[in-house]
């Protein structure tokens, strides 16, 4: 029997305007170079930087995307609270409070293609105090066992410790831990011993002339005068971020594991 192969496309944070306007130009053609059949954008940054909406998240999904993923920015923009509730293909991390509106995973039903299951998790590392997401992580993991062996995690976190520690925790029980939310994507891509694919951070789809998507000059007002200054989204030199993943439909295991950023630095 021959082997089956699902070709998952991850696009980092997608920031903003600049961020989608790139994406929207140039998704078809990873489409089309990976034979792409499921598809995972983190949006949290969509709405000028700071959150989602509905608007937003539609314009995604047009693009083909399956599944949407957050972070601890989803909260800014108040539309995302009404777009939780309604469209459980938008994830919030699972470990917030459950009095939040949203689902923390999803099994998506690709037909005969089979089922993928999608976890958001946020770390707690100078981030909020939230559950655990090793706990919360595993209990998620187990109940997507039951439909299927394919399972891509996006693990929001500011600390490379807690990231790259859940991914061994998790290492030969999910497809791949795809680590988000510092905007700079890491040079460690790879399959861990049991056959889960990692990496500590996809990187941004947005602005590099800036400072993680904020316009620089404004940036750096904040770390000298450390006092706030309003957010401004940067525009120019706009780049996408992502990670093709080979995986095995029917162990779950990453057979390959390519991140990318174009244009290339």
């Amino acid at each position: 029997m021959s082997q089956k192969i699902l070709n998952i496309l991850f696009i980092g944070d997608i920031v903003g305007r600049p961020g989608l306007d790139l994406t929207e130009t140039l998704i078809k053609g990873y489409v089309q170079k990976y034979a792409i059949d499921f598809c995972v954008a983190n949006g949290e940054n969509l709405v000028e930087g700071k959150g989602i909406n509905e608007e937003m998240a539609q314009r995604v999904f047009a693009l083909g995307v399956n599944v949407i993923t957050g972070g601890n920015h989803l909260w800014d923009n108040w539309g995302a609270r009404k777009l939780l509730a309604s469209n459980r293909n938008v994830l919030r991390p699972l470990n917030y409070p459950s009095e939040n509106p949203g689902n923390g995973f999803i099994v998506y039903d690709l037909g005969e293609k089979g089922k993928v299951g999608v976890l958001n998790l946020q770390g707690r590392v100078y981030m909020q105090a939230l559950d655990c997401p090793f706990k919360r992580g595993e209990w998620a993991v187990a109940k997507m066992q039951e439909q299927t062996k394919v399972i891509i995690v996006d693990m929001h976190a500011e600390a490379t410790a807690e990231k790259m520690a859940l991914g061994w925790h998790l290492d030969g029980r999910i497809t791949a831990l795809l680590g988000t939310h510092t905007h700079i994507q890491t040079a460690d891509a790879r399959i861990l011993p049991r056959g889960s694919a990692y990496i500590t951070d996809v990187g941004m789809t947005g602005p590099y002339d800036s400072v993680i998507g904020l316009k620089k000059e404004i940036a750096i007002r904040r770390f000298i005068h450390q006092t706030p200054y309003k957010y401004e989204l940067a525009s120019h030199d706009v780049r996408l971020s992502g990670v093709h993943i080979e995986a095995d439909a029917e162990t779950g295991k990453a057979l390959k594991c390519e991140s990318f950023v174009y244009p290339a630095f």
